[in-house]
């Protein structure tokens, strides 16, 4: 058995190669081979945003505090709000983020496959966040 106290792991700044805005991530969960998952509480300012990223395994979100968007590539932003929970499948290309007037926090939780659990790409430019 492992405790992690509360405040026993520091948090850090989301990278900004991978996010636009500032966000900050506290780690959760992070488990040692043969165990797969990891999870996060990320705080996304008010427009702060991930870049369009896949998971090999998927990735659930769920939201805690404040108003978010989340977009799935090819499909329409969708707003999301404390207790939603989201669910991306194995490789679906998709973004996540705050709204533009108010921060949102969630806990993403995802596995690893062969030591991987996000592939990067571009950034979420702001006209695909902020559609006219």
């Amino acid at each position: 058995m492992e405790i992690k106290r509360a405040g026993s792991q520091p948090s850090g700044k989301g990278n900004s190669d991978y996010f636009t805005g500032t966000v900050r991530v506290d780690p959760l969960i992070e488990t040692a081979e043969p165990a797969r998952v990891a999870a996060a509480s990320v705080t996304f300012e008010p427009g702060a945003r991930t870049a369009w990223h896949t998971h090999p395994l998927g990735q659930t979100l769920i939201v805690t505090a404040g108003k978010g968007r989340v977009q799935r590539w090819g499909g329409q932003i969708e707003d999301i709000s404390p207790g939603d929970v989201v669910w991306f499948p194995p490789g679906e290309k998709h973004w996540h983020g705050a709204s533009p007037a108010t921060a949102m926090t969630h806990i993403a939780i995802q596995e690893r496959l062969n030591g991987q659990a996000v592939e990067w790409l571009e950034k979420v430019n702001d006209a695909q966040y902020s559609p006219s």
